[in-house]
């Protein structure tokens, strides 16, 4: 009888191993909003890092890519305040001035429209403020055309990609 009981839980705890990890419903609706972005990776990895999209809708996954949004472009902002604080040059000082007010757009008006627009039901607005923030990552990376390398290009293109990621999902609402 032991040995049938051992049989049994070793059966039992060999299936739970070998079980296919489900996500449910959050998983195959990450996987299918993504499929409609221009970044699918980002977007997956992005939305999944959140436990909030595991029961989300299209509209929620909008929000915490919103949030993503808000967090990256804010540590991008934090990045370009501190090499303001160090930076000699004059035309580099300019440039990152130019990148503060750019980021400031960001966080203090195009995301929180965005935001806003899919929480009334005007998924247009949210659109139109996810692709000003892809716009404004660009216009600061363009302050630096003459300065290959910037210390700032990988924030932007960060910022920019996550933009065009939110843009297109909220697009999956018009």
């Amino acid at each position: 009888m032991k040995n049938i009981i051992s049989l049994a839980l070793l059966h039992l705890a060999l299936s739970l191993t070998f079980l296919p990890v489900s996500h449910g419903r959050g998983a195959n609706l990450i996987e299918t909003t993504c499929q409609s972005t221009p970044f699918y990776n980002l977007c997956v990895r992005t939305l999944q890092s959140d436990p909030r999209s595991s029961s989300a809708d299209v509209s929620g996954l909008a929000h915490i890519g919103a949030d993503k949004l808000k967090a990256k472009a804010t540590a991008a902002l934090g990045q370009i305040t501190g090499l303001l604080k160090v930076a000699k040059d004059p035309k580099l000082k300019m440039a990152l001035r130019d990148c503060v007010d750019y980021y400031n757009a960001i966080i203090k008006y195009d995301i929180p429209v965005a935001i806003e627009a899919v929480a009334k039901g005007d998924p247009k607005f949210g659109v139109q403020g996810a692709n000003d923030a892809a716009n404004e990552a660009d216009a600061c990376e363009r302050r630096f055309k003459n300065q290959p390398n910037s210390r700032i290009s990988a924030s932007n293109k960060a910022v920019h990609d996550l933009s065009a990621v939110v843009a297109s999902i909220v697009q999956l609402l018009l």
